[in-house]
């Protein structure tokens, strides 16, 4: 009986030793309860995690352990994959999720090379190969690495962790095969055509990535592939793609062409690399229809928070001729200079002096002093200066806006208790008075359509109103005089010629420089610039304006 037993054994070893190879030593592991260093003691079939030598295995011997791992794996012995590990429990249960989540069928490796010391698992070797797996949809494959570490009695194991079973997979991550999670495939943020991924536009792509983050996505239809969640099974990056699927689209009021000439207009050659921002809004919606910015200084366009200069004499206009009764032809005497409140005020450079001005040929030449004189008469009274503040909020709806998506604006201020020379500095949109070009392209809008509409930059967003629409006769009168600014005032350098067309220049002092506004509108758009360190409105923004206005 005994002699029988040893032929068949022997036997047996003569034909594992004819099948050689990997075969050979998957079913030799399995006879040796898991042991590749064919030691006999209970010691050497065990490794010991507490007792890890700190000289890494040779290659051969990484390799060994590597490929007795693969081989397991891949013919679902998972347990005793499992065993060729230094934690077999917790690896045994990863495994079993890896072919359950991606529905595995099938799983080969190849090119298992070794690498020498791992860079990551001090005392390990590592051990390189690739992996191709057919799972629910296709086939994937992908480049992996095990560690392969050895205790101190020799015996090998592969270091679990995650990564194991993909490169860089998180220890609450898993993975997943067939319909992709919507989340895994982000929304993508569209023009108003529908197509224009706003993500592609330099001075859009942060807000398209907010608004992607906050705005409710439509339509849409998920593809199949690989890809990674987390624990609660949401997606957290798609790995690979088998059918592509038709992203989620939240659209926008953006216009792709005007953006694209925006994009332009903030890097025009004359501004020499200066700090710009723009906006471009329709004037009968308040849609935001371009965005851009340059520079480094962040989103200038509706964050950069400045004195807007000679722009504001829009307002301080509408509040003349709603609270002072006055029209364009009433006096508006200019001056070099005129002290108000104890503080001296001056004119730009180039404005003349005309005793006799009315408060159009004022507008039309920008003179400071004439402002200054008719806002601390007609809207200061018992030192209450409020009333511009009031005009503002009223009828040019100066308040706390949101245009949609989560997207973060930066709120102008015209304080109702300017006390001192803000007083007066505030009806030449300086001292306290800070606005930025999207507020300042809303100005222009309501001026133009007749009314003020909210700035959005989604379809549908809620817009607040004014409490106190803009009257015709201010309207026609505030229009009239930016016309005449456009064709033979500050802004003609530039607009000069340009149908329909109203403006405003704006040049305004912040410490030892000047920044440079315009606000313009025409028949279709109204559009603000700022650029910071411009010497005047018209030979800087009005660059960028100009651009807008003619779509080049």
């Amino acid at each position: 009986m005994n002699r029988a037993v040893k032929i068949g054994l022997a036997g047996t070893c003569t034909a594992l030793l004819a099948l050689g190879g990997l075969g050979t030593y998957n079913i030799v592991h399995g006879l040796t309860s898991g042991s590749a260093d064919g030691g006999d003691s209970q010691d050497a079939r065990v490794f010991d995690s507490s007792a890890v030598s700190s000289t890494p295995p040779s290659d051969a011997e990484a390799v060994k352990r590597a490929r007795a791992f693969l081989d397991d794996w891949s013919r679902r012995h998972l347990d005793g994959a499992a065993g060729d590990t230094d934690v077999p429990a917790t690896a045994s249960q990863a495994l079993r999720a890896y072919a359950d989540g991606l529905h595995l069928k099938k799983l080969s490796f190849t090119h298992v090379v070794s690498v020498g010391p791992s860079s990551v698992t001090p005392g390990a070797t590592k051990v390189t190969f690739d992996v191709t797996a057919q799972v629910a949809g296709g086939t994937w494959s992908y480049p992996s690495a095990v560690a392969v570490l050895k205790s101190t009695n020799g015996r090998s194991a592969v270091h679990w962790n995650n990564s194991v079973l993909y490169p860089g997979l998180g220890d609450d991550q898993s993975l997943t095969a067939g319909t992709l999670p919507s989340d895994a495939t982000p929304a993508k943020v569209v023009a108003s055509d529908g197509k224009t991924d706003l993500s592609g536009f330099t001075s859009l792509r942060d807000i398209a990535a907010t608004i992607g983050e906050h705005a409710e996505p439509t339509g849409g239809k998920p593809g199949t592939g690989v890809a990674v969640v987390d624990g609660s099974g949401a997606g957290v990056k798609t790995l690979k793609v088998f059918v592509k699927g038709r992203p989620a689209l939240v659209r926008t009021t953006i216009d792709a062409g005007l953006q694209t000439v925006a994009e332009r207009a903030v890097n025009d050659a004359h501004l020499q690399q200066k700090p710009a921002g723009t906006v471009a809004l329709d004037w009968r919606n308040g849609h935001i229809l371009a965005l851009a910015h340059s520079g480094d200084d962040g989103d200038i366009a509706i964050n950069g928070i400045k004195s807007p200069g000679s722009t504001m004499k829009i307002i301080t206009s509408a509040a003349l001729f709603d609270k002072a009764g006055l029209t364009p032809n009433s006096p508006a005497p200019c001056t070099d200079s005129l002290t108000a409140n104890s503080q001296l005020f001056h004119n730009d450079s180039g404005v003349r002096a005309n005793p006799g001005s009315s408060l159009a040929q004022a507008f039309t030449v920008s003179c400071n002093t004439s402002f200054i004189k008719d806002g601390f008469h007609y809207l200061v009274n018992n030192g209450d200066a409020s009333a511009l503040h009031e005009e503002a909020a009223s009828v040019f709806g100066m308040g706390n806006w949101s245009i949609g998506g989560g997207v973060a604006t930066t709120d102008p201020s015209i304080p109702p208790d300017v006390q001192g020379g803000d007083q007066a500095a505030q009806f030449i949109g300086q001292g306290k008075v800070t606005a930025t070009p999207l507020f300042m392209a809303s100005v222009a809008a309501t001026v133009r359509g007749a009314g003020f509409k909210q700035p959005i930059i989604l379809p549908g967003q809620h817009q607040q109103t004014a409490s106190r629409p803009i009257s015709a006769r201010t309207a026609g009168y505030l229009q009239s005089m930016m016309r005449t600014v456009a064709t033979s005032g500050t802004a003609a350098p530039r607009l000069g010629g340009l149908a329909g067309v109203g403006a405003k220049t704006g040049t305004a002092e912040e410490g030892d420089h000047t920044n440079g506004w315009l606000t313009a509108y025409n028949a279709r758009i109204s559009v603000a610039a700022l650029v910071e360190g411009g010497s005047s409105g018209v030979d800087s923004a009005g660059y960028v304006v100009r651009r807008l206005l003619t779509g080049s």
